[in-house]
């Protein structure tokens, strides 16, 4: 009874907050520069810059009313207004430790933003030159961060400044998924009484779900939903079934897309598909009793990174089809499902060198794209005239 009434809360906010941005991004969207068409297999498009001079970028949430949130690695959350770049960031930031692959990461609005303005961000945060992620949560509210609260904190933090994970989703009962990386230390995937390596499962407060699969196991932390695993940088809940997929690095290879089971452990570092960069096997093969095979994996790897369903009705072809970005790969990938399989992958953008940090369904119901470089840019595909 509680989750259904969650449940049609949500459906409410999001119905909400789909009504007010509509109207307004009528004039969010006015004065984009035009662009080239491009080719694909099932839409011709266009490729439009919304913004640039962005710093190393990593995620992006759409606010009603047509501004949008940017997260910089460097550790500073900016406002892109009416297709323009506000210069000076949003205060009230927690203290993030910008530095390799770690600093402000992603972020994501309640479901009840319109009422509640709560937002929440991931970020590396160090203690005594140690590093892990966090999440936090505060208010958004007249151009700045209010009320803000750490409510996860990875433990032990550790050296180095690799695989910090870091996306969020909400799921569609309103728990928060938050993935981890195993800080380049690859045991700790496999062992359920460590943080990193997973995939948690928290409610929006930071506690734990009375229903998480290892709820009074001895030796496991009741926060994981999903462990073994290495890297996971994006992540995206079905619009269907509700189930959640993640995609990871692998090491030179075996990049991995997944489907989120309850308890489940995805192998890593026993079972892989890719290799070490030095070239010599990792673990016990690519398959064992007790252990998920991925939907699918890529060798040699793509570096995936930031994923989403697409459910506008600009691209009505690509309905349904899971867009991801690559890193390595400098492409915008599509995979077309039937169920919960692969059955056509296509590549675009890769002649434009992009490497792509995070792909998002906007309100208008276009793509919209952060690319991973020091002047990086807010790009939006929308149909070709």
């Amino acid at each position: 009874m509680v989750n259904l009434k969650i449940s049609s809360v949500l459906r409410t906010a999001a119905a909400t907050t789909v009504a007010i941005v509509a109207v307004a991004w009528c004039w969010a969207l006015a004065g984009l520069a035009s662009a080239e068409t491009v080719s694909s297999e099932r839409h011709d498009f266009r490729l439009v810059t919304v913004a640039d001079g962005l710093e190393h970028p990593w995620s992006l949430a759409f606010l009603p009313g047509g501004d949008m949130l940017v997260t910089e690695r460097a550790g500073r959350l900016r406002v892109i207004r009416q297709g323009k770049l506000d210069p000076s960031p949003v205060p009230g930031l927690p203290e993030v430790a910008a530095g390799g692959q770690g600093g402000l990461l992603d972020i994501a609005l309640h479901p009840g933003f319109v009422e509640n303005r709560l937002i929440y961000l991931t970020y590396a945060a160090e203690s005594f030159f140690f590093k892990g992620t966090e999440v936090a949560r505060a208010r958004f509210a007249d151009g700045r961060l209010t009320d803000l609260e750490t409510i996860l904190e990875v433990r032990p933090k550790s050296s180095g400044g690799r695989h910090f994970g870091s996306r969020l989703a909400f799921g569609p009962d309103g728990t928060l998924y938050v993935t981890v990386g195993e800080r380049g230390d690859p045991d700790r995937a496999q062992d359920p009484d460590d943080l990193a390596g997973s995939i948690l499962r928290i409610t929006e407060n930071g506690a734990v779900p009375p229903d998480n699969p290892f709820i009074g196991r001895g030796g496991a932390r009741p926060e994981i939903y999903t462990f073994g695993h290495r890297n996971p940088q994006g992540l995206a809940v079905h619009p269907d079934t509700g189930e959640v997929w993640a995609v990871e690095h692998g090491p030179r290879g075996g990049d991995e897309l997944n489907i989120l089971v309850p308890g489940a452990n995805y192998g890593w570092p026993v079972i892989t598909y890719g290799e070490s960069y030095a070239g010599f096997a990792i673990g016990e093969g690519t398959s064992k009793p007790g252990m998920a095979q991925p939907v699918r994996y890529w060798v040699p790897s793509i570096s995936p990174s930031g994923m989403a369903f697409y459910t506008g009705d600009a691209f009505p072809s690509w309905r349904g089809n899971l867009f991801l970005g690559a890193l390595s790969g400098l492409a915008l990938v599509r995979l077309e499902l039937d169920g919960n399989e692969v059955v056509h992958e296509e590549r675009l953008l890769r002649d434009l060198g992009l490497r792509i940090r995070d792909v998002r369904n906007g309100p208008d119901g276009t793509l919209y794209l952060l690319t991973d470089e020091p002047d990086g840019k807010l790009l939006r595909l929308e149909p070709a005239p």
